[in-house]
């Protein structure tokens, strides 16, 4: 076994020292559970985003062979999927037990998150999601379903 060397007169706080290496190495772990919880959201908002992304295809697709109105439902759902999403991520939530379109985008604009334009916006998206889910008065048309398609991917890729 090797020899163990002492220094009476140590200037150094080994207490002192252990300590604060102890203390350094508990921020890593804390900075690293962090980064993992950090990691795993991201890698979610990313396949959310992709299965968006295709859904949103999807519907295009039906537009473009004459499924006008069940095109539009479906850009809706994704609209509807993504506004929850948004206030989860703002710790944000509704009171109502199956809330809409219009009732996440009231909450957003209350908490916040969103101006009024970009409330406006969403909440003519979510007039033309209504057409096409519900029997109006009139089918919704190719261009107005068009531009929910193109809304709805505007707002996933600019509200988080």
């Amino acid at each position: 076994m090797g020899a163990v060397f002492s220094f009476p007169d140590s200037t150094f706080d080994d207490f002192g020292i252990a300590v604060r290496r102890f203390r350094t190495q508990l921020s890593i772990l804390k900075a690293v559970g962090s980064r993992f919880d950090s990691s795993l959201f991201d890698i979610r908002q990313l396949v959310q985003a992709d299965l968006f992304d295709s859904e949103l295809e999807a519907a295009t697709e039906l537009v473009r062979h004459g499924f006008v109105r069940p095109a539009g439902a479906l850009a809706g759902v994704v609209l509807e999927k993504h506004l929850a999403q948004v206030l989860v991520n703002h710790k944000l939530a509704t009171q109502k037990k199956n809330p809409t379109i219009s009732d996440f985008n009231d909450k957003l604009k209350s908490g916040g998150v969103i101006d009024v334009p970009t409330w406006r916006g969403i909440q003519r998206l979510g007039d033309l999601r209504n057409l096409c889910d519900h029997n109006k008065d009139r089918e919704p048309t190719k261009e107005e379903v068009t531009e929910l398609i193109d809304g709805i991917d505007k707002i996933t890729k600019t509200l988080f």
